[in-house]
């Protein structure tokens, strides 16, 4: 029902009701006529959507937001085929943890920070100052001479890199209306899952064609064009929290939280990349961590409780349903998708004798079925309006998916490998977009940053916390296993050599053998990611059932 307004005009024809009753009927049906006309008028700017761009405007900008998560999304997996490289020339083997764990590190730490800053500023300028501050990192680590300088670098990017994605979600929403947006978000799911599966391949082609200092050059002329043409094309629109000063900005960062957020973070990461590798499970510096992220964690949450007004977790978002699912289901979809796209081409190198290039030119049946269905769900869920039964579906062909390739073999057939990647892109692809189209469509304006934010800071932080925990379990696994065959087989040379190395220094009569506990290492690594796809389901069936064509629109649109 529409509330009351205040001066009705129906109050003055009861007065002059009570002083003439001939005039009575003539007022009233006058005071009804005009009641009537204003509420016509007023009836369009009520339902009115938003005035957005024409096509022409919408494909240029949706093409640089994509350029930017594409050279985002590929900065994190590029690094892998050229860290051997990159290694030779700095005599720098001792620092190649730092070299993914930088980009890592601060991409985490800053995820919900930006969300915040995206409350209080305009989000084209945001974006723009992240878009730079990647860029910034990019050269760096491009130019670096030494070692020091391409860990700075990949830290600097880092940062830059956590407010990309909240940013592409918040560009679209005043380029694309709400029951559009699955489309779009299809295709963002497309270029994150693509460029994540990609990027191996095309640093393994930089560095052995070019140099790999190509592979964070490439980020300069994409990402230059994307900001000049965001710049000049997008018009600028006002903060979800105008009015503030900037002391109260500042003061509502919450950066008191972010004090205790950042070591907490850190201190995890560190203790799952460090345990079971660089140090064992048992070491004081492995417990130290855990024992500093739980403190961190509890100071985190006390500043939350204590400080509502400034906190940067809301309790109106971090209490709502969607939310809570949207992020759990992200934490899982991500866990499983990385894990497996990671050790992906570790199976082919090591199984099949594949080189880098190869392996990654092997995994493009994942590529093109997470493509396709992320741009078929986008279109369905932007057709029929609702985006729950897709994640649900999205669960059940994930954990089939990974429950199948958990079961290769080292003889597993060409066919059965292709079928089983198509299995798993297409479940990857079926959920991967609609999270945050969730926050979008249960969240109020002011909070769909913070909520977006949420939703990648889960992706983010599930991708590398599982990744590090497939490593241990593949190491482990490695170990014991070659512990158990021949004598003549020395589990530390074998696993120093790499996962296609090992073939040179094998005897010819163990090599099966040593193939056969690779294999067996790689499935238990594999398990990891099918546990973490059936979790999946935890979040996606507990999605409320909301519909982005809902007549009266979401309540962000108040």
């Amino acid at each position: 029902m529409e509330e009351p307004r205040p001066n009705d005009p129906t109050d003055a024809n009861e007065k002059a009701a009570s002083a003439s009753p001939v005039v009575e009927k003539r007022d009233e049906d006058h005071g009804d006529e005009e009641l009537g006309d204003k509420e016509n008028a007023l009836a369009p700017q009520r339902s009115a959507e938003p005035e957005y761009p024409g096509p022409a405007s919408v494909a240029v900008i949706m093409a640089c937001i994509l350029s930017a998560i594409f050279l985002m999304s590929l900065d994190r997996t590029i690094i892998a085929t050229a860290i051997p490289r990159i290694t030779d020339e700095f005599n720098s083997l001792d620092d190649v943890g730092w070299y993914g764990s930088a980009f890592m590190l601060t991409t985490s730490c800053f995820q919900l920070l930006w969300g915040r800053i995206y409350t209080f500023y305009p989000v084209k300028y945001v974006f723009l100052v992240v878009l730079a501050i990647f860029e910034v990192g990019s050269a760096i680590s491009g130019a670096a001479p030494n070692s020091l300088s391409f860990i700075i670098g990949r830290a600097v990017a880092g940062v830059g890199s956590a407010g990309i994605i909240t940013g592409a979600m918040m560009l679209m929403m005043p380029t694309v209306p709400l029951a559009k947006r699955p489309l779009y978000n299809g295709f963002f799911s497309a270029v994150l899952g693509t460029s994540s599966v990609v990027g191996p391949l095309i640093g393994g082609a930089f560095t052995s064609n070019v140099t790999w200092r190509w592979c964070f050059f490439i980020n300069l002329p994409i990402g230059g064009v994307a900001m000049l043409t965001i710049l000049f094309a997008l018009k600028p629109a006002p903060p979800m929290t105008p009015g503030l000063t900037i002391r109260q900005q500042l003061g509502k960062l919450d950066l008191l939280g972010e004090l205790f957020l950042f070591p907490c973070l850190i201190c995890l990461l560190l203790a799952l990349q460090w345990g079971g590798s660089t140090y064992a499970w048992s070491s004081w510096r492995i417990i130290l961590l855990f024992v500093l992220f739980g403190v961190c964690l509890v100071a985190f949450i006390v500043t939350q409780i204590l400080r509502p007004e400034t906190a940067t977790i809301q309790s109106s978002v971090i209490t709502n349903r969607s939310v809570i699912s949207a992020m759990w289901f992200m934490f899982s979809l991500s866990s499983t998708m990385l894990l497996i796209t990671y050790y992906l081409p570790i199976w082919f190198q090591a199984t099949k004798g594949k080189s880098p290039v190869t392996s990654g030119i092997d995994t493009l049946p994942l590529v093109i079925s997470l493509t396709l269905a992320s741009t078929l769900s986008g279109q369905l869920v932007g057709r029929f309006g609702y985006y729950t039964p897709f994640t649900m579906l999205s669960s059940c062909v994930l954990a089939v998916g990974a429950g199948l390739i958990s079961t290769f073999k080292v003889d597993t057939s060409t066919g059965m490998w292709i079928g089983y990647q198509i299995i798993l892109g297409s479940g990857i692809g079926l959920g991967l977009q609609h999270a945050p189209i969730a926050i979008q469509t249960v969240l109020q304006r002011k909070d769909i940053p913070m909520g977006i934010a949420l939703v990648f800071f889960c992706q983010q932080l599930g991708g590398a916390i599982f990744v590090s925990v497939g490593q241990n379990v593949f190491n482990n696994k490695l170990i014991h296993g070659l512990a158990t065959i021949a004598n003549d087989v020395d589990p530390t040379t074998i696993i120093g050599a790499g996962a296609t190395g090992f073939r040179t220094i094998v005897p010819t009569a163990d090599l099966h053998k040593v193939l056969v506990v690779y294999n067996n290492a790689l499935s238990w690594t594999f398990i990891v990611g099918v546990i973490m796809a059936s979790l999946s389901a935890l979040g996606s069936f507990t999605l409320e059932w909301k519909s982005v064509k809902d007549d009266d629109g979401p309540p962000s649109e108040d």
